[in-house]
């Protein structure tokens, strides 16, 4: 028995100095193991820390209008940004180990494992912020033992690599919050509409509670699980020593009041515009997509959202009732070309296409501007007169023919200056101007102007019919506005990247491309549309209707055809156009064609009703004259209708009107002596006008 027990006792003996062998062998293999793998994990190169982000889009005076991002809202905050409360809460409900660790904790592993081994799951989890970091970075939130061994080499690389500063501030900034809000700060602003280090301590805890379970803590989804998780966050933090009791028990009792459905699910502001910027960024800096909409850029744009909203007011005002006609709106600074509001459609939910700038429509008279600036080049004036009647113009060495007509068939059957046949927007004189230039000097003048769609250099184009942008020829008539400067719709001010560094700022770029006295002379021209005297001898002028809503110095032109209806007109210092139709090209009823004009009116009055009234550049090189606008002689004080009008010193008018005095002969008397010159200049202009017809 004794032999048996000593034998026994040697057997057991070499079998633990066998187990402790093979323990120490194992623990050398696991030793080693390991510093192969923090050797391997230490010589490879840091990960890549870069998530995307989302990039944030600001108007003019700095108030964020819009956020642009692909699948993760996400806003990238540095640590000292975030606020002590949502540091210290998350710490202490997600890692309170986190600054004594290498990226895993052994001792929350190993009580996860227990926990698990008894449940026969993989319920409890024992990531560190480390590890969780790591996974929101490389990898899936599947539960396998593959994923777990990844999570804790990455975390291992990211320890190794990095300090726990830029480890917390990465958690911090791609964990999920529910509700699309990735990271801290988008989180703050979609639970609360405030940045993240404003955050109070309750709402810290509310927020630090809500990863656990993003569809289960989220308060605006179960507020009441929500609070428990609230209160385990409290709980944790005192248990930290990073609160008192006297301060958990008053953040338990604060009542939050989070946002509210309805700011979640707001409409974009300006979302044409908007889209417009988007555009503007690829098309013309050539910024791709992909860093727009993930980059987390600062977009910082043209926008006055004061004047956007008033023009949004007035288009949605005047065309609540109108079925499924559409329109298109642009307001801009003439001086520097910012585009202050843009509107491309009745209701972006129901058509997010641009019509200010993809449509293409016909501009109908207000192309004509561009030709009456030409004929000044080419030596007319304001009261050169040409005589509006019916008429059918023969071209082409006479093989073809053109007959245009007036609104309404109405003409004077008598001869007009220029500055009336702007006022009420005669064709027929525009169209024996098109044909004494030349059809290609309309098209060549245009493009001066900046229109840069190709043009048709034949009769109709001198009442618009050829496509041109809304935005285009909104934008072309600046040169009238600002003196003769060429400007480029603007629509972003500054880019910056991630990091702060700026990646484009506009500069102030003006090209002197129009004569400063032709484009003055053509807005003192353009003025008249609104002076209801201009049209009184037969037709009424083309802005009368809305004349009343105007009461400081504004110049414009409308314009219409059968399926498009136009007015652009400005101010020194703001520009707008107004484009309504059927994108289908559906014919335009009268009162269809109304609504441009009264959009634009009741926008620039309501959008200067608190600017200053300014007057229009007027060079040196000018001369002002009183006339009659129906003859374009000097008016007497017996003229019923007088008119200031600008000219060129010289070339102004020195003959009186006399066809109103009836016992004045000392103004009589010079026009006795000057009738041949007037008629003679009549007669010029009737010879040419027969040579090209005839």
């Amino acid at each position: 028995m004794e032999v048996l027990t000593r034998r026994a006792y040697k057997k057991r003996k070499r079998a633990i100095q066998k187990v402790i062998r093979s323990a120490v062998i194992l623990m050398t293999l696991t030793l080693g193991s390991l510093a192969a793998i923090v050797a391997y994990a230490y010589q490879l190169e840091p990960p890549a820390l870069s998530v995307p982000e989302t990039t944030v889009m600001f108007s003019g005076d700095g108030a964020v209008i819009g956020e642009i991002h692909q699948g993760e809202n996400r806003h990238w905050i540095p640590l000292d940004h975030m606020g002590r409360n949502i540091l210290e809460a998350t710490i202490a409900v997600e890692d309170k180990r986190f600054y004594n660790h290498y990226g895993f904790d052994l001792f929350r592993i190993g009580g996860a494992v227990l926990a698990n081994l008894k449940s026969g799951t993989k319920a409890q989890g024992a990531s560190t912020i480390t590890q969780q970091y790591a996974r929101n970075l490389y990898l899936t939130h599947e539960k396998t033992w593959a994923r777990k061994w990844n999570e804790a080499f990455y975390a291992l690389r990211l320890e190794l690599h990095y300090p726990k500063k830029d480890i917390l501030e990465g958690y911090l900034n791609t964990i999920y919050y529910g509700n699309g809000a990735y990271g801290i700060e988008a989180a703050s602003n979609i639970y609360f509409e405030k940045n993240a280090e404003d955050l109070s301590l309750a709402e810290a805890a509310m927020l630090a509670g809500i990863p656990k379970g993003p569809n289960l803590y989220s308060p605006l989804i179960n507020e009441q699980q929500a609070e428990f998780r609230q209160e385990i966050v409290l709980s944790s933090m005192k248990e930290a020593g990073y609160i008192t009791e006297e301060q958990k028990e008053q953040a338990s009792k604060e009542r939050l009041k989070y946002a509210s459905d309805t700011d979640l699910q707001a409409n974009r502001i300006a979302p044409y515009f908007q889209d417009s910027v988007i555009s503007w960024l690829e098309d013309k800096l050539g910024l791709d997509n992909a860093l727009l909409t993930s980059g987390g850029l600062e977009i910082h744009t043209t926008l006055d959202v004061g004047m956007q909203k008033k023009a949004e007011k007035w288009l949605e005002n005047e065309l609540k009732d109108s079925g499924e006609l559409q329109a298109a709106f642009i307001a801009m600074d003439p001086r520097t070309g910012e585009v202050k509001s843009l509107i491309g459609g009745k209701n972006y939910q129901d058509s997010s296409f641009n019509r200010a700038l993809q449509a293409k429509r016909h501009p109908g008279s207000t192309i004509k501007p561009f030709l009456y600036y030409a004929a000044l080049e080419h030596g007319m004036r304001p009261n050169s007169m040409l005589k509006s009647e019916e008429t059918t113009f023969l071209y082409d060495n006479s093989r073809k023919e053109y007959t245009p007509g007036n609104f309404n068939g109405r003409y004077a059957d008598d001869y007009i200056t220029m500055l009336q046949a702007l006022a009420v927007s005669d064709n027929i004189y525009a169209m024996k101007t098109h044909f004494l230039l030349g059809f290609d000097v309309l098209a060549e003048t245009a493009s001066r102007f900046g229109i840069e769609s190709p043009l048709n250099p034949v009769p109709a184009l001198a009442l618009g019919a050829s496509d041109v942008g809304i935005l285009e020829m909104t934008g072309s008539y600046s040169p009238f506005a600002n003196g003769g400067y060429l400007v480029e719709p603007q629509f972003v001010t500054k880019v910056l990247d991630r990091d702060g560094n700026v990646i484009f700022e506009a500069e102030e770029e003006k090209d002197l491309a129009l004569d400063p006295a032709l484009t003055a002379i053509m807005t003192n021209m353009m003025q008249g549309m609104f002076e209801p005297s201009l049209g009184a001898s037969f037709a009424g002028v083309t802005g009368g209707s809305v004349s009343h809503f105007l009461d400081r110095p504004t110049a414009g032109k409308s314009g219409s055809t059968s399926t498009d209806s136009w007015m652009i007109g400005y101010t020194p210092q703001l520009l707008s156009g107004v484009w309504v139709g059927y994108d289908q090209n559906e014919s335009l009823s009268d009162r269809d064609a109304g609504y441009a004009k009264k959009i634009w009116a009741k926008f620039m009055q309501d959008a200067l009703q608190e600017e200053m009234k300014l007057a229009f550049p007027v060079p040196d090189t000018l001369v002002e004259a009183e006339i009659n606008p129906f003859n374009g002689k000097l008016a007497t004080e017996a003229c019923p209708v007088r008119r200031k009008t600008y000219f060129f010193a010289g070339t102004e008018p020195e003959v009186y009107c006399t066809e109103h005095l009836e016992h004045n002969t000392d103004l009589a008397e010079p026009d006795k002596d000057t009738p041949d010159e007037e008629d003679g200049e009549k007669d010029k202009w009737m010879e040419r006008i027969i040579k090209w017809f005839n």
